[in-house]
This record gives C-alpha cells, structure tokens and sequence, in this order.
C-alpha cells in the first residue's frame, strides 16, 4: 500500500482561516467526502459527479487509498459530510484532504488541473481496487456455498 506524502510544515488540524493561506497550506487543500462519489445519493444529499460515474457506498480509506497511489499529498480527517441524516454512523466518516496546486498556483499533478478530474479519477479507480474486486466477485459465490449446504442438512423433528 503505497503511504502518503505528507509536509513536514503542515500542521495536522485545519487552522482559522486566513485570506493570505498560499495553496500548499492545509486550508487551501481541496476536501472529498465519500458522499460526493456516492451513487445512492442525490444531487441534494450531495454527490458532485454523474450517477452514472459514482459508486456505491465509498469510504475515506478507499478514498485515500487511491489519491495516495497518484502521487498527492494528503491527509485524513475524521469528520462527517454535514449533510449525512446519521452522523454516529461510522461508515460515513472521514474527509480527505488533497493538495491540488503547488505554492504558485499551478496543478501540483498535470493530470489533474481541478476538482472535478480529480473526482472523476478516484470514482474510476475505487471499483478497480483489490478490496472491492474481492467483495464483488466472493458475494455471489458465498450465497451458492450456503444454499448448497442447507439443502444437504435435514431439518430434525421434535418428538
């Protein structure tokens, strides 16, 4: 798994904000909740991209996961999108925090000039890893192996 790349001048919790903060402060990063990419949201529960793009249910760490193999600097914080009807659920939690331009204002990573390319690149990637392709491919599988086993197991009566 490859790790993040983190600044060693980067405090690890947001700051006031400050209008003279220059890009490669932590304030400036752009945020991505797993809502943004969620295909069972709506456009006002929150997803920012095409349904026909998002994906189901994506965690932070999936998030993570994938802005960290493309080289950004990042960081993860354990917050939840305002928008969620149940904030104590644990699987909505986490924000990833991503350092798109550089101290001049140029794209830190060419491929991605925005936010937007950055969104449409994690919502192709997240399906394409390991952790999803082995949910995907075993659920089938798994309700055949039980469905094979309870049709060889009798039923014992009471007397």
């Amino acid at each position: 798994m490859a790790t993040a790349q983190v600044q060693p001048n980067v405090p690890s919790q947001a700051r006031p904000w400050n209008p003279d903060f220059k890009h490669t402060d932590r304030e400036r990063w752009i945020c991505i909740y797993p809502a943004y990419l969620n295909s069972k949201k709506t456009l006002k529960e929150g997803r920012r991209i095409p349904k026909a793009k998002a994906i189901e249910n994506p965690a932070a760490t999936e998030i993570r996961d994938v802005c960290a193999s493309a080289g950004f600097t990042l960081g993860v914080e354990n917050k939840v999108y305002p928008r969620e009807l149940d904030p104590r659920d644990i699987k909505f939690k986490g924000r990833v925090r991503v350092m798109l331009k550089n101290e001049d204002g140029t794209p830190a990573l060419a491929n991605f000039p925005n936010r937007m390319s950055v969104l449409m690149y994690i919502a192709d990637m997240i399906p394409k890893l390991k952790t999803r392709q082995q949910t995907q491919s075993s659920g089938p599988a798994q309700v055949q192996q039980q469905q094979q086993q309870s049709k060889g197991q009798k039923k014992k009566s009471r007397k």
